[in-house]
């Protein structure tokens, strides 16, 4: 059977689709697009280097591990 994702755009809607779901019996999970704390920084430094100037080239994978 297939799977469905779908994005409800505000708590009411969210409310509505839970509600049918249930009376119709069809099993869900609710998932949070939450991301981990070292993520987010991760990103933040890296939007910060990017607005410095601090940005290196993409030049093959063989120097991004110094085995050029």
């Amino acid at each position: 059977m297939d799977s469905l994702i779908v994005f409800p755009e505000n708590e009411e809607q969210l409310t509505a689709l839970k509600a049918v779901m249930a009376a119709m019996k069809i099993t869900f999970e609710q998932k949070s697009e939450t991301y981990p704390a070292h993520v987010i920084e991760g990103v933040k430094k890296s939007l910060r280097q990017a607005d410095n100037g601090e940005l290196t080239p993409y030049t093959g994978i063989r120097s991004m591990l110094n085995k050029a």
